[in-house]
């Protein structure tokens, strides 16, 4: 009798390499919403080459999209000042990128397990469902997994969190060689919009002017800008808006909600303005930039006159509630005077609207200096109680204190956690700086995100992009984005079932089992403790619900 094929499922948070050897089970149990998003992961033992076909049986079927999950390099895997929450700090490659599969086959990349990954979602019928998996793999022995599936009879609430995740089109451009504001321009960004909306990111960067972010001194990132300048004399100016209106109308239909618009000062202390292209004489020219001092009188008469005309195009357009407005990113305590200035700037103009940065030192907030800090998930136990509205952001320094983040060498588990911690202390708002940025660290050059995932040694593999760009203009996913995404669907059943139950036997159900209360740094290191906790919350929502 020939040798059984050996085959196994696993849940997403798993990170399943072609050297492990196989720990998956031949069944997995879940339940989920019908408006809910669920994947879960089927290991292969191959050699390479050989073809890998299964058959999925099940009312879901029609409801499953499958991908194979391949390795992708990585160069730095951890800053020096990190803790131990980590799958490894020196491995070359990780399981990253989910490349779409039609039909039901593919071919073996690896010796070892070959991992596919399969995501439900759509409107899904109430019930108990069952998912068999047959697998074949040459001559031997068909395995059959299967996964029991409840899919309980109620809709996730919408998401209240304003979550952004910075979109670089100019990266976009560089890479797949086309001209801002082309057919192909608006065609490849919509694209990827789409895909950024479909996993939880309701607000979008929008480039008014080229975003001053993550730029060598002195150098400069492709023209973005969606705003057209003239000067008609001495510190005069028009502006012009149908680039711009293409972009809200664009982002509609994307399902975007909120639109946060680029930083009027430059990263890291508001020295300078941000590079603004305008019409001059019949040429286009640039008018600020490095060389203006950014608090100077041209360039504030400049923002004077654009702000009156910009909030006209707002109000016209029906957004008005839906705007965020930065100063500067990231400034640190040696920058307040700059920054001051700077912020004085934007509250004279903008004060209507709100005002958000990017910053994790207290100190700075307490000056008075900008409305709505957004610190980082390391520095914000400073902030809890003490700010009106609560955000945070991680980014490549986030690696230490076990704080949540996405990097390759991370536990799926560290990425998706954050849903029940946001949760916990009411976040309004999530920042992070890289949905797809494809350059080198101060964009001094363009990188293959397939080849080169650190942004040249700068900053830990998985930082700076979640989505690969991929064929005809479409993205591919990373597998962080689903799971972080999971982290989000996560934090709107806790609001459920606060509705439902109250907060108080919602956060007794959430710390229930814990040594100490969750925070930001603070949780069990366990996959099947946030599964299972998950899996409670459903039910207390089925059996309140039921109740009432």
């Amino acid at each position: 009798m020939a040798e059984k094929v050996r085959a196994g499922l696993c849940t997403s948070l798993c990170k399943i390499f072609p050297s492990d050897e196989p720990q998956a089970s031949d069944e997995l149990r879940f339940s989920m919403f019908q408006n809910e998003k669920k994947s879960f992961q089927l290991a292969v033992f191959a050699k390479k080459g050989e073809e890998i076909v299964w058959d999925m049986r099940s009312p879901l079927a029609d409801c499953c999209r499958a991908f194979f999950v391949r390795m992708i390099p990585a160069g730095l895997n951890a800053p020096k000042k990190s803790d131990d929450f980590y799958i490894s700090k020196n491995k070359t490659e990780y399981p990253d990128l989910l490349v779409p599969v039609s039909g039901n086959r593919y071919m073996a990349e690896y010796d070892g397990q070959n991992v596919l990954w399969f995501e439900i979602g759509g409107t899904l019928p109430a019930g108990q469902h069952e998912i068999q998996i047959e697998v074949r793999v040459g001559k031997y022995e068909p395995a059959l997994c299967r996964a029991e599936i409840e899919v309980l009879p109620f809709d996730l609430p919408k998401q209240t969190l304003i979550y952004t995740n910075w979109f670089h089109t100019d990266c976009l451009m560089q890479y797949y060689g086309f001209e801002a504001f082309s057919d192909e321009y608006w065609r490849v960004t919509e694209n990827f919009l789409r895909t950024a909306r479909e996993y939880g990111m309701n607000c979008v960067l929008t480039p008014l002017f080229t975003p001053p972010l993550d730029t060598k001194v002195g150098g400069e990132r492709p023209t973005v800008q969606l705003v057209d300048v003239s000067v008609t004399g001495k510190d005069a100016y028009t502006f012009g808006f149908d680039k711009l209106k293409t972009w809200v109308e664009m982002c509609r239909r994307c399902g975007i909600e909120y639109f946060e618009m680029s930083h009027f000062f430059t990263q890291w202390g508001a020295k300078h303005a941000p590079k603004i292209m305008a019409q001059k004489d019949g040429k286009t020219v640039q008018i600020f930039g490095w060389k203006t001092r950014a608090t100077g009188k041209a360039y504030r008469r400049f923002l004077a006159q654009f702000a009156k005309a910009l909030i006209a195009f707002i109000d016209e357009n029906g957004i008005r509630e839906r705007c965020i407005f930065h100063v500067s990113d990231e400034p640190a305590g040696n920058m307040v005077r700059t920054y001051k200035k700077a912020a004085k700037i934007v509250h004279e103009n903008f004060g209507d609207f709100k005002i958000i940065d990017a910053l994790s030192n207290y100190k700075l907030y307490a000056k008075g200096l900008i409305q709505t800090p957004v610190p980082a998930n390391d520095h914000i136990e400073k902030f809890i109680g003490k700010v009106p509205e609560l955000w945070t952001y991680y980014c490549c320094v986030q690696a230490d204190h076990y704080v949540s983040n996405r990097f390759f060498s991370m536990p799926s588990l560290r990425n998706r956690v954050l849903g029940a911690q946001m949760y916990k202390f009411n976040v309004k708002g999530f920042l992070h700086w890289g949905y797809n940025f494809y350059f080198s660290r101060f964009s001094i050059r363009q990188i293959d995100p397939y080849k080169v995932t650190d942004a040249d040694n700068a900053f830990s593999s998985g930082d700076s992009f979640v989505v690969y760009p991929g064929k005809d203009g479409m993205p591919l996913l990373s597998l962080r984005l689903p799971v972080f995404y999971d982290g989000l669907q996560d934090m709107r059943a806790l609001q459920l079932l606060e509705s439902l139950a109250g907060r108080e036997k919602t956060m007794a159900l959430l710390e229930d089992g814990l040594s100490e209360p969750l925070t930001f740094s603070r949780y069990r290191h366990e996959d099947t403790w946030l599964l299972d906790l998950r899996e409670r919350v459903n039910h207390a929502i089925a059996q309140y619900a039921v109740n009432q």
